[in-house]
């Protein structure tokens, strides 16, 4: 069920407040009352009445003229991964990955056009980028992301493509619309997407799709490493059939988290 802001239903305060707590991030860890304003798009004083109840509720904490999150901001997260049992879904797979292949091993689904990660067991090897659990990148400029946007139905797709800024990332980085389109069309046809220096340099990964009982696809798990040690054709043909029984236990081990299932499929 889609809820349209103008519904009767619809809570603006709350929506807000969500709002708010999502424009702190890495690079903007601490903001003053004019910044969150303007990146929430609100008015300074909703901005500020959001931030002081955020404050009261202990989420997040003001020094000076600066503001900036609380640990207790897990709890929601935990909350969701505690209900939800993912670590013990996936993580089990995804260490034999891991184990068999040396490479960093995740499984994502994909949220407001990127790929949000909800479990991720890392190699030992010093990789380019790491992601852990509730990490984000770009949906377009990785293999996860690409899997996951070559099963939506073509009127979600048509939305992710007017919605979504296609910035290179790299030079490498696959930015025109009907390309993009093309590949996907290519991984739906294959099941599985692969890609090398995209994302960042130094960075290459193979993903295959995760269906529910119903063969609806709910996420999408992956092997990502770096070039140095294998390339983009190799690992494709090494490590895709490794993948697909990996996708297929966990597919079954869903059957018996209907709830999971339930979570994931409205992305």
């Amino acid at each position: 069920m889609e809820l349209s802001p103008e519904s009767p239903d619809f809570v603006t305060a709350l929506a807000r407040g969500i709002e708010i707590l999502l424009v702190f991030s890495r690079e903007k860890p601490e903001l003053t009352l004019s910044e969150v304003s303007a990146l929430a798009n609100v008015a300074p004083a909703t901005a500020r009445r959001s931030l002081l109840t955020l404050q009261a509720l202990g989420y997040v904490r003001s020094h000076g003229r600066r503001f900036v999150l609380t640990p207790r901001v897990l709890k929601l997260s935990a909350s969701f991964l505690s209900s939800m049992n993912l670590q013990e879904v996936a993580n089990q797979y995804l260490q034999d990955v891991v184990d068999q292949t040396g490479d960093s091993s995740s499984v994502a689904v994909l949220d407001s056009g990127e790929v949000l990660y909800i479990a991720s067991v890392s190699s030992k090897r010093s990789v380019r980028l790491t992601a852990g659990l509730g990490t984000r990148y770009p949906a377009y400029a990785t293999s996860l992301g690409r899997v996951l946007l070559a099963y939506l139905p073509p009127d979600r797709l048509d939305r992710y493509f007017a919605e979504t800024d296609l910035r290179k990332l790299t030079e490498k980085t696959v930015t025109d619309p009907t390309e993009l389109r093309a590949i996907l069309a290519e991984i739906r046809a294959a099941g599985v997407a692969s890609i090398q220096d995209e994302l960042d340099y130094g960075v290459v990964s193979v993903s295959v799709p995760v269906f529910a009982e119903s063969g609806a696809v709910v996420a999408a798990v992956n092997c990502s490493t770096s070039p140095s040690r294998i390339s983009r054709e190799e690992m494709l043909a090494s490590r895709l059939p490794l993948l697909q029984v990996t996708s297929r236990q966990i597919s079954e081990t869903l059957r018996h988290n209907p709830a999971l299932v339930h979570s994931v499929l409205g992305y």
